[in-house]
């Protein structure tokens, strides 16, 4: 096939150095090794016959249902004449959520072809109830389509995609919602700078977030989304993230160049940061090549794709708990922090605000609960755990008479103890973290976090063999260096808070996943070489220290300290309170 047909819906003028094919014009490599490190070194980038044909192996091999559409479907239902005749009134489904086809240095009567295709894609799936990023997908494989019926094909196969833990789009609103609170859970954990950027100044971050997939798919200028089509075709969903988050760093760098700062308590509307980071995206071309935001994307050091698999599973259960499977309006997320109805002993309003940014994203729209506070229910840990019992998560707050303000969010409910019997035994997820507000404010997460290769240094134990978390029992102390760590369940499917569970991660220490402990006489959070904080059975003294899990300094001026208030506050599911 020559080189125009593959560039027939192209407008030439607009591709700049793009439109002049050089390097290599063969490529025979199956091994999914090489195709990956070729894909990011942008092997094929700068021969559009290549990249085409490329695309096409790529997207031939990828698994699909049985009965997935083809080009001679497409030619049966539209006719030969496709690409020639004037639809241009064909509105886009509703399930794209108003996206427009991006031009992307495509001929005008292209968009027109884009109408077409994905109009034929909604009759073939109607399954598909909630698509944004379908306009921008198809319009960029029509740019390396031979004609409109190879691009229906191409966009059907990755529509159609039937790989376990693989996926190219997502397809309904659950999946789309969902896939905006992973990512916010991402941005708060590998861009803390820059989502403290977002919450500093937008009303509403998971708004601003939601924005997430057109940032790559809509936004970005062609030279640069193109080169990440190169690697998602490759490794999948994964990338979208990948890129989006390294377009977030970029971004809260050019803001931090340009010196803006938001005054306290003037944020700016929602819809303002999203225009704000959308025109950013749109002229990165100006400071950014694609190489180098591939490399920033590829820098970060992100989970694999089961534990992202697991986080985006966790998140659709909580929007099904709270019935969100279907378009709806939006919740502002900061209105679930009433300031005046708010009372806390510990902390202000704003300090409980500045927590609420750090917490995972399923429990944004959930307002703080006291459950238990010593002001009210004195110095028993009895009394500690008939009150937080039943409740996950949970926020643990602690003011000492030194006037240090500590805490720790505590992913799994305090019930969990008793699965150890009268041992004292670690329990809960990585998604557990401690923190300090004064003297100053810092939040320690779990070290395999911002280490991975901690997961990744020994092979998976055997199902068979003995359990490698218990300690012999003339070992176990109250320090917390030698606890047992208690195993889960086998299955979490009842669970909450599956990701981050230490079960699925092969970790080359218990030291790294010591998270919470609690018997009658104390409360533990975090160990290993230490207590993150460890607090009595009178809830009077407390000594904090640095432990392996956390990767923290003493959490207080002084490491031994007396309690002088400590608080407890669940999550109110607003939502469900409100149906």
């Amino acid at each position: 096939m020559a080189e125009e047909d593959y560039g027939c819906f192209v407008d030439w003028t607009q591709m700049g150095d793009l439109a002049k094919s050089s390097g290599t014009s063969k490529l025979d490599i199956k091994d999914p090794v090489e195709l990956k490190k070729l894909a990011r070194q942008g092997h094929w980038a700068k021969n559009h016959k290549l990249r085409a044909q490329v695309y096409q192996q790529l997207i031939k091999a990828i698994p699909c249902r049985t009965v997935t559409p083809d080009a001679e479907v497409y030619r049966d239902l539209m006719g030969d004449d496709t690409g020639k005749k004037a639809l241009s009134a064909i509105p886009l489904p509703d399930f794209v959520d108003g996206s427009a086809v991006p031009h992307y240095c495509l001929k005008a009567d292209a968009v027109t072809a884009v109408h077409r295709v994905i109009s034929c894609l909604a009759g073939q799936f109607p399954d598909i109830s909630h698509c944004p990023a379908l306009p921008a997908l198809t319009a960029l494989l029509l740019h390396f389509s031979a004609d409109e019926a190879q691009c229906f094909e191409h966009v059907s196969h990755l529509l159609a995609c039937n790989e376990p833990g693989r996926r190219f789009v997502d397809q309904t609103f659950l999946a789309y919602e969902s896939s905006c609170m992973t990512f916010g859970d991402l941005a708060n954990k590998y861009c803390p700078a820059a989502h403290k950027i977002i919450v500093a100044t937008a009303q509403d971050v998971v708004e601003v977030y939601s924005d997430w997939q057109r940032w790559v798919l809509g936004d970005l200028p062609f030279s640069h989304v193109a080169r990440v089509l190169d690697v998602f075709l490759v490794e999948g969903y994964k990338v979208l993230y990948r890129v989006a988050l390294a377009l977030l760093k970029f971004y809260r760098k050019q803001k931090a160049g340009a010196g803006t700062q938001q005054s306290e308590g003037q944020k700016q509307d929602s819809a303002g940061v999203k225009a704000e980071i959308q025109a950013f995206v749109k002229a990165i071309s100006s400071c950014i090549t694609p190489d180098k935001l591939l490399e920033k994307a590829f820098s970060i050091r992100l989970f694999s794709r089961k534990e992202i698999t697991l986080l985006q599973l966790t998140n659709e259960k909580s929007l099904q708990q709270k019935g969100i499977t279907v378009k709806q309006k939006r919740r502002n997320v900061q209105l679930a922090l009433n300031p005046d109805t708010f009372s806390s002993e510990v902390v202000s309003a704003k300090e409980m605000k500045d927590i609420w940014s750090w917490i995972p994203e399923r429990f944004a729209l959930c307002e703080p609960q006291l459950l238990f506070t010593t002001s009210t229910h004195g110095c028993s840990l009895n009394r500690f755990y008939a009150h937080v019992e039943g409740y996950e998560p949970t926020l643990l707050l602690i003011r000492t008479c030194q006037s240090d303000v500590c805490g720790a969010f505590l992913s799994t409910d305090w019930e969990e103890r008793k699965r150890g019997g009268n041992k004292l035994s670690f329990f809960g997820t990585g998604e557990c973290f401690v923190f300090r507000l004064k003297p100053e404010m810092e939040r320690y997460e779990w070290v395999v976090i911002c280490h991975p290769e901690l997961a990744s240094t020994i092979k998976a134990q055997s199902s068979e063999d003995p359990a490698e978390d218990e300690a012999p029992p003339d070992r176990q102390n109250s320090d917390g260096n030698s606890l047992p760590v208690e195993r889960p369940a086998a299955d979490p499917s009842d669970r909450l808070s599956p990701f981050l569970s230490a079960r699925h991660f092969h970790l080359n220490s218990r030291n790294t996943s010591m998270f919470m402990a609690g018997n009658f006489d104390s409360i533990i959070v975090g160990g290993g070489e230490g207590n993150a904080l460890y607090i009595d059975g009178e809830l009077n003294h407390g000594h904090t220290a640095r432990c392996t899990t956390f990767d923290n300094p003493p959490l207080c001026s002084t490491e031994s300290f007396q309690v002088a208030l400590l608080e407890v506050w669940g999550f109110k599911d607003t939502m469900a309170s409100d149906r």
